[in-house]
């Protein structure tokens, strides 16, 4: 790994176009020879775009493949180069400003569903703002030191493990340090509901609905994605969601849901599919991964 993240740390000297095209072309290996995963991306784009023909989902998927690795070489450029440099890659929708003083005016969750380009949306507000989010130890020690120290590089940031619990989240965002969540993986039946996603009941955290509820947090959806050719990252800040979420935290959580759903559609190669969503099924039924 250490051999890995010194070629990345060479690697972010390149001019980004040369970046991208090498993390395409190892995204296009990657398809080829990880089978398994393969299979997790058409099963899950089956499920979710029946109406497009296999040969659409295959290019799909195999444009999926090539979007996550080239996030993976190009988070070297989030990590290590100036800021400058940075600022001049992410453009910002939808005015170019980020809406710093409304995230922090009061609790705010900051709504960030797995697009392979998340870390970007992140390395935009911690140049403008402190934050805070759920993080996942990493099994390579001198990764997880490389990746909590690219996270936090500009601005102090807070991060918390699923062992925390949810005690230092409402204690950050009462003290209004916006809290990134990434409300779309099956992590099992566990204050998860059975909500529709793209019409597959697929178990869904009631979290971010709760947290709101409880802590009075507005909730502000950010996703960002690939400019055109190799030029850098849109990072867009959508509306502050109104009434939500409501008494009713099912139904919540079905129009959080529904969101996702509509920006998947504008970006399908950049979501991440590789991630078995539907793992957890109601009812004893039998895994959708299974291969027939």
């Amino acid at each position: 790994m250490k051999l890995t993240l010194g070629l990345m740390w060479l690697l972010h000297w390149l001019p980004l176009p040369l970046l991208g095209r090498f993390g395409d072309a190892i995204g296009t290996l990657l398809f080829a020879t990880l089978r398994s995963r393969r299979h997790i991306a058409l099963t899950n784009l089956r499920l979710c775009l029946p109406e497009l023909t296999e040969a659409e989902r295959v290019d799909i998927a195999h444009r999926h493949f090539q979007a996550y690795s080239r996030s993976v070489w190009e988070r070297a450029v989030l990590w290590w180069a100036p800021e400058a440099r940075l600022k001049r890659l992410i453009r910002i929708d939808p005015n170019g400003v980020i809406p710093v003083a409304e995230m922090t005016d009061k609790p705010t969750i900051l709504l960030c569903p797995h697009f392979v380009c998340l870390d970007v949306a992140g390395a935009s507000i911690a140049m403008e703002a402190s934050a805070s989010s759920m993080y996942v130890t990493q099994k390579n020690a001198a990764f997880d030191q490389v990746l909590r120290a690219g996270r936090a590089r500009f601005k102090p940031v807070k991060l918390f493990t699923r062992q925390d619990g949810i005690k230092p989240i409402l204690r950050a965002l009462r003290d209004k340090l916006p809290y990134f969540m990434l409300p779309d993986m099956d992590f099992g039946e566990k204050d998860a509901e059975f909500v529709p996603f793209f019409g597959v009941e697929a178990a869904t955290l009631t979290a971010t609905a709760r947290i709101a509820a409880t802590t009075g947090a507005q909730v502000m959806p950010v996703i960002a994605t690939f400019l055109p050719n190799y030029q850098g990252w849109r990072v867009k800040f959508y509306p502050v969601w109104d009434n939500y979420p409501g008494d009713d935290m099912v139904a919540a959580t079905r129009r959080m849901n529904q969101f996702i759903e509509e920006r998947v559609r504008e970006a399908p190669a950049e979501y991440f599919w590789t991630h078995k969503r539907f793992k957890t099924r109601p009812n004893g039924e039998p895994s959708l991964y299974s291969k027939k």
